[in-house]
């Protein structure tokens, strides 16, 4: 019994896609069942790594996703629209659809999976976090028997690139996004990637397969590296960290049996120390260190991009509904003979979560401080924290920068709010040049 199916898109994935299928050697032997039955491509003339007989390719798009003898629809076209439609078009033709398209899904995954389940298909996604890591499938399955708290990840392999290299170079941001770029490990316009909206819809999308429960993309709060500089990189070193783009999905462990409990949704820079298992994450690679109860600690770690481990995840979720398909096709169904889906593997809650605001944080902190070189200076910024809240764990002065006296405070745990409260109003003070910096720590 051999499986169809419509590839839309032949980029980087695509052609990675059709490479895996068309040597089906040592792998799984149900890749033997699946047939590559139509492709569809914006330039057919456009020279590719891979070829394919000219019959298979198509710039109708539409035509694949709504063909009869189609089985699997395969969209690794990313972006917003055409995506969307053809992913929607696809579940209303009865199709099954396997995506790497985190954006499409983080925005409108609530539409997708809502029709899905009405239409009674899968839509796998694990190609659209972390790359080739396994890491929604462990969420839905393997980790299923857990009460999950926290899911912390690196999941940009761009901002991590660049971050590594500030690490171990010692430079500016702004000079090692040029290079990246000029290497092609950053988009020629870096915007998703180093303010960190591409990190905020994958951990979109993992909070809601750890938690059970729709994300409003909106509601994530998201930082990105812009304002990381060479010498905060080097003061976290100093103090035993190292800086990275945290990716956090969190329930509050004393709240774990309350249904209504807020979750934490956020990306920002974060200082980690560094005998946290992150740290050392570095590169380009991913990681995403998932905690629950019974399990404890667990870490799935990899390339979190790349045409070879993307459409490694994307042939596993190909695999994983034609094995479905081939064991029991059709012989489960409801009374309006729609099929049974495994809960397992759909994407079917409904209820969104509710999002604790930033401000209602609990961490520590990391601010660095340019002021006049004043006798007091140090003791005003302490009573100011003080005086709301915030206890310091450190306030020392560093030396001199253009004049300036540069101060690094860090604090113990406190509310966000608090702390930006006492910012506004170190901010106005005569003395402070400036607030250089301010991170999370974690």
């Amino acid at each position: 019994m051999a499986f169809k199916i419509g590839l839309l898109g032949l980029g980087t994935v695509g052609t990675g896609t059709v490479q895996i299928l068309r040597d089906p050697v040592q792998r799984h032997p149900l890749v033997n069942d699946l047939e590559i039955y139509r492709v569809g491509v914006r330039s057919p003339a456009k020279a590719r790594a891979v070829d394919l007989p000219a019959h298979l390719i198509t710039t109708d798009l539409d035509a694949i996703v709504t063909d009869p003898a189609v089985d699997i629809v395969v969209e690794v076209i990313g972006g917003l629209e055409p995506a969307r439609s053809l992913i929607l078009k696809a579940i209303a033709h009865g199709k099954h659809v396997v995506t790497a398209n985190k954006a499409a899904i983080a925005r409108y995954g609530a539409e997708i999976f809502t029709a899905a389940e009405q239409a009674g298909v899968y839509v796998l996604l694990e190609a659209a976090v972390g790359g080739g890591i396994p890491v929604i499938e462990p969420l839905k399955q393997s980790l299923c028997a857990n009460r999950l708290h926290t899911v912390t990840g690196i999941i940009n392999g761009t901002t991590n690139y660049i971050l590594t290299r500030m690490q171990n170079e010692g430079g500016d941001f702004a000079d090692i996004l040029a290079d990246a770029q000029r290497l092609g490990y950053a988009e020629a316009d870096p915007t998703a990637d180093v303010d960190g909206l591409d990190a905020a819809d994958k951990i979109a999308i993992l909070a809601s397969l750890a938690f059970g429960g729709r994300i409003k993309l909106s509601e994530v709060h998201c930082e990105g590296i812009r304002q990381v500089s060479a010498a905060d990189i080097a003061y976290a070193d100093k103090l035993g960290f190292v800086i990275k783009l945290l990716a956090v999905a969190k329930r509050d462990a004393r709240s774990l049996l309350d249904e209504s409990a807020q979750l934490q949704v956020r990306v920002h820079p974060t200082l980690v120390p560094k005998s946290h298992p992150l740290a050392s994450v570095n590169d380009v690679n991913n990681a995403i260190l998932i905690e629950g109860d019974p399990i404890g600690q667990v870490m799935f770690f990899g390339p979190g991009a790349g045409a070879g481990p993307t459409a490694s995840a994307v042939v596993a979720d190909i695999l994983n509904i034609a094995a479905i398909l081939k064991v029991e096709r059709g012989s489960a169904a409801r009374s309006d003979g729609t099929p049974l889906l495994d809960p397992l593997l759909a994407c079917s809650h409904q209820d969104y979560y509710a999002i604790a605001p930033i401000a209602a944080l609990v961490t520590r902190f990391y601010a660095r401080f340019l002021t006049g070189d004043f006798p007091g200076v140090i003791g005003k910024l302490g009573t100011c924290f003080g005086n709301h809240d915030v206890s310091l764990e450190s306030i020392v002065q560093t030396g001199l920068r253009d004049g300036l006296a540069e101060i690094v405070v860090v604090t113990h745990h406190v509310r966000e709010g608090n702390f930006r409260t006492a910012l506004d109003e170190i901010r106005a003070m005569e003395s402070v040049s400036q607030i250089a910096s301010t991170l999370r720590v974690l």
